[in-house]
């Protein structure tokens, strides 16, 4: 099965720079896996896109050095599987508070008896080799989101559950829950604490992190913190912000 490198990455301690896409577009979704990035994030809670392009997407980035992640709509089983059926090499899964729903979500991405994920890998086959079903347990990721209240209660539980490599915090939401704005975490406050939180567990723990930034800038520091993989934004952002930069060069 084709190697999934953003584990050789993490082995060799390296930082993981993470692409996100809202935007549906299989070209973007090329494109992006040729800038350099260790992987592209496919995004279907947020981002404006359907299983059918997330699929095109998928191809697209096939045929970059990028290895392809996606985010769920939601810890729904059969999602998930049909995801990783679409050739998805990693889950991100939203809002993941307890160690029941981690269970129940590493357990979709896994093939019995490690699991409960169906047997059907359609493209994921044919991206991964003629042996995925043999090696899938080993390089799938399967990365939950901490961006609640009770996640951040329970962190000690969701780190230990068996199949948990990395994590991945949603700042803003985390934020929202906490009773604060987005980009809270940018201040002295309580999300920022709880990050640092976060960070500290998962380290303990021996669980890589993952972290969406607004921008590189703040994808830096991030990653000198100690986050492994860090998003400096996404998509849609970087392209506003360069439409104004070039708009703003010009009339001033």
């Amino acid at each position: 099965m084709r190697r999934n490198t953003l584990k050789s990455l993490l082995t060799e301690g390296e930082k993981i720079t993470n692409a996100w896409l809202s935007i549906p577009s299989a070209y973007l979704a090329e494109g992006a896996g040729h800038q350099g990035f260790d992987s592209v994030t496919v995004d279907l809670q947020h981002g404006m896109i359907g299983f059918q392009t997330a699929v095109t997407m998928l191809q697209a980035i096939s045929a970059t050095p990028a290895i392809p992640l996606v985010r769920a709509p939601s810890d729904a089983p059969e999602k998930i599987m049909h995801l990783l059926d679409a050739g998805a090499y990693g889950v991100i899964c939203p809002m993941i508070s307890t160690k029941a729903q981690t269970e129940q979500f590493v357990a979709a991405c896994r093939y019995p008896p490690s699991g409960t994920r169906s047997f059907g890998p359609a493209r994921g086959k044919l991206y991964g080799g003629p042996d995925y079903f043999d090696a899938a347990n080993d390089e799938i990721m399967a990365i939950p989101m901490i961006e609640t209240a009770q996640a951040l209660e329970n962190i000690d539980h969701i780190l230990a559950v068996p199949g948990v490599e990395m994590i991945y915090v949603g700042p803003n939401d985390l934020a929202l829950d906490l009773g604060e704005k987005p980009g809270a975490e940018l201040n002295d406050s309580a999300t920022k604490k709880a990050i640092d939180h976060i960070l500290s567990r998962a380290q303990a723990a021996g669980v890589a992190t993952g972290i969406f930034c607004t921008d590189g800038t703040l994808a830096k520091r991030r990653a000198e913190e100690g986050f492994d993989l860090v998003t400096p934004g996404n998509d849609f952002g970087l392209l506003m912000s360069a439409m104004t930069d070039a708009v703003t060069q010009i009339k001033t």
